[in-house]
């Protein structure tokens, strides 16, 4: 029964994978031969993958504010002493900052060190506006709804966070009534995963849909005129993925990396396909708590509030982008201008938290900063949309990292399931067939 179990669930990677590459190959292919075929371009390209994976996005999306309410008030209400979600919340943040300032720091280092801008000379025609980020003021008084029925309907994280917390702790105190409560949330979670459990069948021709649509207009030319700042952000985003992120797991938790890395592959190639971490928030979640054994106590809060406001892959090319476009427009920044960058882009990855283009609104801010021209953003957006599939699984994967190690300093995770490779497997067949 096992190796029936195992297999299925290779199986589903193995989909998945398959799906991914199937579709940057058929992507690729009506691009370069079929690029002006009006019925392919109307009835495929347009139609069946745009529509397709459109679905499947709205799928994933339907997901994130019932799971994250109905999951953390599960998470909130078994807490017994109250204090611990003050620690929790102090300690999850400041490890989410923590991440975000050594990704920033490596990519400016790499940026100084590679000069992916030197010799450029570049100069762009093209401009760019953002939208202004919030104060952190407006961002505190934001996170508490006046309505949280609204916070629900749009989609406004903090505020479904900090009302579910406020639920969880009511109910936490309301005694037998509270039981009862919790019981029926408890139900709930049981039935969200469920259709997590779902989605993930159907994600293979989701992401098809996904990769054939991008791959059809993706300029990769834009990739060859901008090869060193995409070649270096690449890089930066794979050492903070593998070294950076693989050394804290192991030193604060003790835990194997490579165990880690295993059980994430599925989560990391949703974020990839995806490019959205709120998308992406229920396979993580199902990943943390059935794969890698976090109590749903913890993975409950640290997730959430992780695809929230921590953002290592955006910082990150901030970084790589601040040093590029200043070499590009022969500009010259000083040791301070560049610890102004570490410091606004760290806590602007708070401050403009669940704002619509954050990446690029954080950048605007950052380049503002130290004086240099928002024109520079027109001229890496060409390549953008690759590398923020790129970005959002490094973020998806920070987000994971923290909360194996704020669960394990917590002492609610289970280790014995972190290291078993089939953990989770057997519970996800069985709910399949229940």
């Amino acid at each position: 029964m096992t190796n029936d179990n195992n297999k299925k669930k290779r199986s589903l990677t193995s989909k998945i994978i398959f799906g991914m590459v199937a579709g940057i190959i058929c992507g690729l292919l009506i691009q370069n031969f079929f690029s002006h075929n009006q019925f392919i371009d109307t009835y495929l390209v347009n139609g069946l993958f745009d529509v397709g994976g459109k679905i499947f996005i709205a799928s994933l999306k339907m997901l994130v504010i019932p799971l994250v309410f109905v999951s953390l008030v599960c998470g909130t209400s078994s807490l017994k002493d109250i204090s611990t979600l003050g620690r929790l919340g102090g300690k999850t943040l400041a490890f989410y900052i923590t991440t975000t300032a050594i990704a920033i720091t490596l990519a400016l280092f790499m940026g100084i060190f590679l000069q992916p801008g030197a010799g450029a000379d570049l100069t762009s025609a093209a401009s760019f506006s953002a939208q202004s980020a919030p104060s952190l003021g407006e961002v505190i008084v934001g996170m508490f709804p006046s309505n949280p029925m609204a916070a629900m309907t749009q989609g406004n994280t903090l505020q479904v966070i900090v009302f579910a917390v406020l639920f969880g702790i009511a109910i936490s105190l309301a005694g037998k009534p509270g039981e009862r409560v919790a019981n029926f949330f408890s139900d709930v979670n049981e039935v969200i995963m469920k259709l997590v459990t779902i989605l993930m069948e159907v994600a293979p021709y989701g992401i098809f849909f996904l990769m054939a649509k991008l791959f059809t207009g993706l300029g990769l030319e834009a990739i060859a005129n901008l090869a060193a700042y995409f070649l270096v952000l690449v890089a930066a985003l794979l050492i903070h993925a593998f070294v950076t992120y693989s050394v804290l797991l192991k030193v604060l938790s003790g835990l194997n990396p490579i165990a880690f890395w295993k059980k994430m592959k599925d989560a990391i190639m949703f974020a990839f396909s995806t490019a959205s971490s709120n998308a992406t928030l229920p396979i993580t979640m199902e990943t943390a708590t059935h794969r890698l054994g976090v109590s749903n106590k913890i993975a409950s809060f640290t997730i959430p509030l992780g695809a929230t406001i921590n953002m290592d892959g955006t910082a990150i090319m901030q970084g790589v982008a601040t040093a590029f476009i200043a070499q590009a427009f022969n500009v010259d920044l000083g040791i301070g201008d560049y610890m102004t960058v570490i410091l606004t882009a760290t806590l602007a990855s708070v401050g403009t938290a669940g704002v619509p283009g954050v990446g690029l609104i954080m950048l605007a801010m950052v380049l503002n900063q130290v004086g240099l021209p928002l024109e520079g953003i027109a001229l890496i957006m060409g390549v953008d949309r690759l590398l923020d599939m790129i970005r959002t699984a490094v973020n998806i994967t920070g987000d994971s990292v923290v909360t194996c190690i704020v669960a394990k300093s917590e002492n609610e995770m289970d280790v014995d399931a972190f290291n078993d490779p089939n953990a989770g497997e057997i519970e996800l067949a069985m709910k399949k067939s229940a």
